[in-house]
């Protein structure tokens, strides 16, 4: 069975987006940050977004000023599979990308149970509460940036029920990010 993986960055008072709905606050980009950025980006795997994070990474990856920013992260976007689950979109343009219309819980539940390398879903904050709610987060990848935004949004907005999850690794990195890595409890 596929794993199900979060991995987003969170504003220290918790929002994983600005009250503009930017993340620009959560790039930094020195050596030690885009090695880890590098690594985690050529894991293989699925990426999995809603419409928004999915417009937003299509506008960005394939350009040359990212493959000449972060050639090793371009490429890693630009060639991995990717869904785009959406039920505004008519076509999904950028390399390797489905588009899924349907129920997301429902395709998630059949993608799991395909083999293959683990899935990870990039920023997509209502995708990820809807399938953490449904339980079928496997992981969950928090990076803890040291800024407070003031207001935005959390990616577990609208969570009707409790999750429970365990500490299973942390990393500090000098930039003052901390990498969280939770599973849920059952």
């Amino acid at each position: 069975m596929r794993k199900l993986i979060v991995f987003n960055h969170v504003s220290l008072d918790g929002y994983f987006v600005d009250g503009n709905g930017d993340m620009n606050w959560a790039h930094k980009q020195d050596a030690e940050w885009r090695a880890f950025a590098a690594e985690n980006a050529s894991g293989g795997g699925e990426l999995v977004f809603g419409r928004i994070t999915y417009e937003m990474m299509a506008s960005y990856w394939p350009t040359a000023h990212a493959i000449q920013t972060m050639p090793m992260v371009a490429e890693g976007m630009n060639q991995t599979p990717k869904v785009v689950f959406s039920r505004t979109l008519d076509t999904a343009t950028w390399n390797n990308t489905k588009l899924v219309k349907g129920d997301i819980a429902a395709e998630v539940r059949k993608r799991k149970n395909e083999p293959g390398k683990p899935m990870a879903i990039l920023g997509s904050g209502s995708i990820v509460s809807q399938l953490a709610q449904e339980r079928l987060i496997d992981e969950f990848q928090i990076v803890v940036n040291p800024v407070v935004l003031g207001k935005g949004r959390t990616m577990f907005e609208g969570i009707r029920d409790r999750l429970t999850l365990k500490l299973t690794k942390t990393r500090a990195f000098g930039n003052g990010n901390v990498l969280l890595c939770y599973e849920p409890i059952a």
